[in-house]
């Protein structure tokens, strides 16, 4: 959004013509004279009377003192919401604030130096074909990172994003809203989603934040985003609203530069900056619906939570096991709809149809994986997952994590125009 302009200023038309300077001058300094003249008239008439007039209508000096300590006393008056929205905003906010925390990522990062190599002082070009090198000469600690997270549990569980902590050789700097400092180390990394949870060292007792049920969210509703904004502006809020639901986008960044792919996620107009990742979006009874990871680019107002019901899972994992897993099929697949349908000339709308990928080292079906056990082949199309049916809405990845490495699933396939059943037993996602 552009500056609001001003109208550039002629300042050439603001000044009077030479012409006229002479009489205005004259006319201001006759003016001055008569105003002085009559203000020692009015002094000398009118001076030394006033003090002795004590009903006329000035302030006396005791007054004003009155006034003043009265001012000084006066009760601070405070701010009352002016609506219930309004109310439970700043009511949600007070909650939850206690338990977001900032994260400032450091590490020890190399120090370079220029040298100049050995230069022969008998060679008559003596260091004019020389430039100096580039040497590391050691390693320092630097902060290389900032995000955002909150406490889950009271031993000191905080959940952020997987780009803001999933570096086992960085350090963490935990900051709550009082200024306190704690270390914390990294206790599980979610390997599908943008997710990580972190725990604070040393023991203690800490607030957790609510969690409420994202499958609840409705587009239009109240949302309150808190984060770590731009790394240095602690517990920034922001509110907006519910924008979209169920949105997939394929999100860059982190200090790896990683990409991924972000599935069923919310979509928010709440501003989030960069520092915001892993911070809370709130509802108005200020429970956490979602977890901030990205921003369009590009855009305006278009900001991105994962469901705070995919992170209870993790939480859940992390706490009882100390890792997070998840279940492994096998396949690489593309979802289909009318247009993939007709492009491919298919017999069917919906579905998971196995493809290899662009490569030549990603196979359709990954080799040794139950998808592989179960017989599954390039171009079958998986209709079903155990009973559920496989839409753009309920896609592939999003049925199977609701199941668990171990677990025996039934899968409706089409193959060659003919429907046909399998079963494959899942096992663990390592990456």
């Amino acid at each position: 959004m552009s500056i609001y302009q001003l109208p550039e200023i002629n300042f050439k038309q603001l000044q009077a013509p030479e012409k006229d300077k002479k009489p205005i001058l004259n006319h201001i300094l006759i003016g001055v004279v008569i105003l002085l003249a009559v203000g020692i008239f009015v002094g000398f008439a009118f001076g030394y009377s006033l003090p002795q007039n004590k009903t006329n209508n000035f302030v006396s000096q005791s007054n004003f003192a009155n006034s003043a300590s009265q001012t000084e006393s006066a009760p601070v008056v405070k701010y009352e919401p002016q609506t219930t929205q309004e109310q439970k905003i700043i009511q949600a906010v007070k909650e939850a604030s206690p338990s977001v925390v900032s994260i400032v990522i450091s590490k020890d990062v190399p120090v370079y130096q220029y040298q100049y190599p050995y230069i022969d002082p008998l060679d008559p070009f003596w260091g004019f074909f020389y430039s100096p090198e580039r040497v590391q000469t050691g390693t320092q600690k630097q902060e290389v990172g900032a995000g955002t997270g909150f406490i889950v549990s009271e031993d000191g569980l905080i959940i952020t994003n997987k780009h803001v902590a999933s570096d086992e050789k960085a350090e963490y700097t935990i900051t709550d809203i009082d200024g306190n400092e704690y270390t914390a180390k990294i206790v599980a990394v979610d390997p599908v989603q943008d997710l990580a949870i972190i725990k604070i060292q040393g023991g203690g007792r800490f607030k957790p934040i609510k969690l409420g049920d994202s499958s609840t969210v409705q587009v239009g509703q109240t949302a309150i985003a808190i984060g770590n904004a731009l790394g240095q502006f602690q517990n920034t809020v922001s509110v907006g609203v519910i924008s979209g639901l169920g949105r997939t986008v394929v999100a860059a960044g982190g200090l790896e530069g990683t990409i991924e792919v972000l599935e069923d996620i919310i979509q928010t107009d709440a501003a989030i900056n960069q520092g915001n990742s892993g911070g809370p979006l709130l509802n108005l009874n200020g429970e956490v619906i979602g977890i901030n990871t990205a921003v369009a680019e590009n855009g305006q107002g278009i900001g991105f939570a994962i469901a705070i019901n995919k992170a209870k899972r993790d939480i859940e994992q992390a706490r009882t096991t100390g890792k997070i897993t998840y279940p492994f099929l096998g396949v690489r697949y593309i979802i289909i709809n009318n247009q993939i349908q007709k492009d491919k000339n298919l017999p069917v709308n919906y579905g998971a149809l196995i493809q290899k990928g662009e490569r030549v080292n990603e196979p359709a079906v990954i080799p040794g994986s139950p998808a592989a056990a179960a017989g599954l082949r390039d171009g079958d199309i998986i209709l079903e997952f155990n009973g559920t049916k496989i839409t753009r809405n309920y896609t592939l990845s999003k049925i199977i994590a609701d199941y668990a490495p171990g677990q025996t699933v039934t899968l409706k396939i089409l193959r060659n125009g003919k429907e046909m059943t399998v079963k494959a037993t899942l096992s663990e996602r390592n990456e």
